[in-house]
């Protein structure tokens, strides 16, 4: 039970959200787009790459043995002005993760990303999985934000061979709506996919905006406590909940109830840090942020089998650039 309501939890709140302060996200009648207020970008460049170092798996009397991780995403959008501050959002992403692993009793890399550090998985785990998707949406923009917007992300996820089971259409829906004017914000919105356990949830969040300088984004999947000092400096200590599902290979390991072939296997990482992003560079956002990746899970559900790690220390870099 307790498996079930985290499940439903993170899926619904796989939205991707995050308010900005001191901006009411009421959907009423924009002026003129033509107007200075109305300061929307429409070009969105997105890059972070994340590196968790070694730790234990749990599970089976230790014969998975240890491993660290890789996290790579490159994401463009553009926004097509559709009407008032409604806009069509097109782009497309690409998300790769990369594994490391050492079972204890084989020391040989069979694949992964030397030139990283991330020697490849030896212990019958995918030593990689990997995403091709485009982004669709419909969002409602006020000063660069969504207040509220309906996502499709079609495209593969796949460890190396992609076919028609592969094939996915990951999809959130949510509104924003104020609780208080100008202090609190309500959210509510549903998310999933094909692959996806469950495959559809609804779920919600709240943004409290303390004073003009912090506030509370506690809107999964990254609820943040949030300080701007001035225009060019933010920090935050953050969570993130990353949950996505993928088509993998055959799967042959030490467990004898993880042998199976082309499984559907939904990973999953559970992190908090502290982040600090320099934006003095316009367009660009500089972010850098350490912590702790409290679990990593490849959860083979539909063989009702998965297997955790300990928590590990975690760095992140990410650029994103609005013009």
């Amino acid at each position: 039970m307790n498996r079930l309501i985290l499940a439903l939890t993170v899926s619904s709140f796989s939205f991707a959200f995050s308010a900005f302060a001191g901006t009411a996200m009421e959907l009423q009648p924009a002026p003129s787009p033509a107007q200075d207020e109305n300061k929307n970008s429409t070009d969105i460049f997105n890059y972070e790459t994340t590196y968790t170092g070694k730790s234990d798996f749990q599970q089976y009397n230790g014969r998975f043995g240890e491993g660290d991780s890789l996290y790579d995403d490159l994401s463009y959008a553009h926004r097509f002005l559709i009407t008032g501050n409604w806009y069509l959002r097109l782009g497309a992403e690409y998300e790769r993760f990369d594994f490391g692993g050492d079972n204890g009793h084989n020391r040989l890399a069979v694949s992964g990303c030397p030139s990283c550090g991330i020697i490849g998985s030896n212990n019958g785990l995918p030593d990689h999985l990997q995403t091709v998707h485009a982004l669709l949406a419909y969002e409602y923009i006020v000063h660069d934000h969504a207040g509220a917007g309906i996502e499709l992300d079609p495209g593969v996820y796949f460890e190396d061979h992609v076919d028609g089971g592969a094939f996915d259409i990951p999809w959130k829906v949510w509104v924003s709506f104020p609780l208080k004017k100008d202090k609190i914000f309500g959210v509510i919105g549903a998310g999933g996919s094909l692959n996806s356990n469950p495959i559809a949830a609804p779920g919600g969040g709240l943004i409290w905006l303390f004073t003009d300088h912090l506030r509370l984004e506690g809107v999964f999947p990254k609820p943040a406590l949030v300080y701007n000092p001035n225009d060019d400096w933010e920090f935050r200590i953050a969570g993130n909940l990353y949950y996505e599902s993928f088509r993998t290979d055959n799967v042959i390991t030490p467990a004898l109830k993880l042998r199976v072939h082309d499984p559907v296997v939904q990973y999953s990482e559970d992190r908090a840090g502290i982040q600090a992003t320099y934006s003095h560079f316009k367009p660009f956002d500089l972010t850098l942020d350490v912590g702790c990746t409290i679990r990593r899970e490849f959860d083979f559900f539909r063989a009702e089998a998965s297997v955790k790690t300990d928590p590990a220390p975690y760095v992140r870099f990410a650029v994103e650039a609005k013009f």
